[in-house]
């Protein structure tokens, strides 16, 4: 969409995997987690209500996608999903996005919430290719 661009900011934690129709989709870079980020591609946008309605469903059908890729991230590692978490919080990066995060209730930090916190283990880069390949195989 003309105008919009990713903040800055995600280049340092996560990586490109995909653009579906609103959003422009990321890894978190992140072993410990399998993390996607949405960012939907409307310059501007902070809050979902910046969205037009229509968005704002086509946002939430990006969500529960970006929910089973998550969960197919976690199978492929062998790690299954014990719960989805999903929050829009923006308090650092300002530009409207949601994060889809794969918990598992032997991850470490459960059962407290994962912003913010220490420890993060970055993928190798055979490892980023491989999970972005998959979440494109998975474009629906």
């Amino acid at each position: 969409m003309a105008g919009f661009a990713p903040d800055p900011a995600f280049e340092a934690g996560s990586v490109f995997a995909a653009d579906w129709p609103l959003c422009h989709v990321r890894l978190q870079d992140d072993a410990r987690f399998p993390w996607l980020i949405l960012i939907p591609r409307v310059p501007g946008a902070v809050e979902i209500a910046d969205l037009s309605v229509q968005d704002r469903g086509v946002l939430m059908a990006e969500i529960i996608r970006a929910g089973q890729v998550v969960h197919r991230l976690g199978e492929a590692a062998g790690r299954p999903v014990d719960k989805l978490n999903t929050a829009a919080l923006g308090n650092v990066t300002a530009q409207l996005h949601v994060h889809v995060v794969g918990r598992r209730r032997d991850d470490g930090l459960w059962p407290d919430p994962v912003w913010g916190r220490d420890g993060c283990r970055r993928y190798d880069d055979d490892t980023v290719g491989q999970l972005a390949g998959l979440i494109r195989s998975l474009d629906a």
